[in-house]
C-alpha cells in the first residue's frame, strides 16, 4: 500500500493517491472515490480490500486544491462541521476532471485494461458524473446525493452504473429517492438497489454509521457488479 501522485488532465498540477496493490497481476483497476471527510482511514480500508479481490484501487485526494491531505472522522460533530464547509466549496466539474485523470493513470498501470469506480456519498454522486462523462468501464455509487440534479446527463451513461439507496437517508429523501427511480429505472445500463429502513453512511468501514448487515449486503452485490463488468 503506498500513496502517489497524479497528474492533471491539462498537466498543470499533480494530485495525491492512495493506491493499493493485489498480491499478483490486477484483474483491473477500480478508483475508489472519496466522501466529504477525505482520503481517511475508511477510504484507505475501502482500497485495502478491492486489492485483497485482486484489483489494483486508488483514491485520489480530489480536495487537494482546498486543502491536502485532509482526513476527517464523521462521528466527530466539528469535524462533520468542517467536511460539510469543504463540500460546498468543493467544485465537482474540477472534481470529476482529477477522476478521469485517475482513470488515465490506472488504465496504464494496468496496461490497457479494464477501470471502474466506487464512491460514497458525495463519492456516489461524482461516481454518477463520473458514469456520464467518462470512458470508465464501470461505476458503484453508495447513497449518492442530489442525483435528480443530474438526470439530464443519464443519456450520455454508456456503461454500467450501479446506485446503492438508502431508505431512510438522512440526505436523500424519499422524493427523491423517487425522482431517482422515476429517472433511472429505465435505463438499460442502471441497476438501483433499495436498502429500506438504511441511513446515509450504511457501508462506511468504521464508525457509529455503519449497519453491518446491510452494508455486507450491499459490498457483496458491488463485488459481484466488478466480477461481471471488469472481470
Amino acid at each position: 500500500m503506498t500513496d502517489t501522485t497524479i497528474p492533471t488532465l491539462d498537466e498543470d498540477g499533480r494530485f495525491a493517491a492512495y493506491v493499493a496493490r493485489p498480491a499478483g497481476t490486477p484483474r483491473a483497476a477500480i478508483v475508489v472515490i472519496q466522501e466529504i471527510f477525505g482520503v481517511n482511514p475508511g477510504i484507505r480500508r475501502k482500497c485495502d480490500r478491492m486489492a485483497e479481490d485482486g484489483y489494483l484501487a486508488v483514491a485520489p485526494d480530489l480536495f487537494w486544491r482546498l486543502e491536502p491531505g485532509i482526513q476527517l472522522d464523521p462521528d466527530m460533530p466539528e469535524e462533520m462541521e468542517r467536511a460539510l464547509g469543504l463540500m460546498g466549496k468543493f467544485d465537482q466539474d474540477a472534481g470529476v476532471r482529477d477522476i478521469e485523470a485517475t482513470i488515465r493513470w490506472a488504465r496504464s498501470e494496468v496496461e490497457g485494461g479494464k477501470v471502474g469506480c466506487v464512491g460514497y456519498c458525495l463519492g456516489g454522486r461524482l461516481a454518477y458524473m463520473t458514469a456520464a462523462r467518462t470512458d470508465v468501464d464501470a461505476s458503484v455509487g453508495y447513497y449518492a446525493v442530489g442525483i435528480p440534479d443530474l438526470l439530464r446527463e443519464a443519456q450520455a451513461i454508456a456503461h454500467p452504473l450501479l446506485l446503492h439507496i438508502a431508505g431512510d437517508d438522512g440526505f436523500v429523501d424519499t422524493e427523491t429517492q423517487a425522482k431517482m427511480h422515476e429517472g433511472l429505472d429505465d435505463h438499460p445500463k442502471v441497476t438501483l438497489l433499495d436498502y429500506p429502513g438504511e441511513d446515509h453512511g450504511f457501508a462506511t468501514e468504521m464508525g457509529d454509521r455503519r449497519s453491518p448487515e446491510a452494508a455486507d449486503r450491499a459490498d457483496a452485490a458491488t463485488t459481484a457488479f466488478f466480477a461481471e463488468h471488469l472481470g
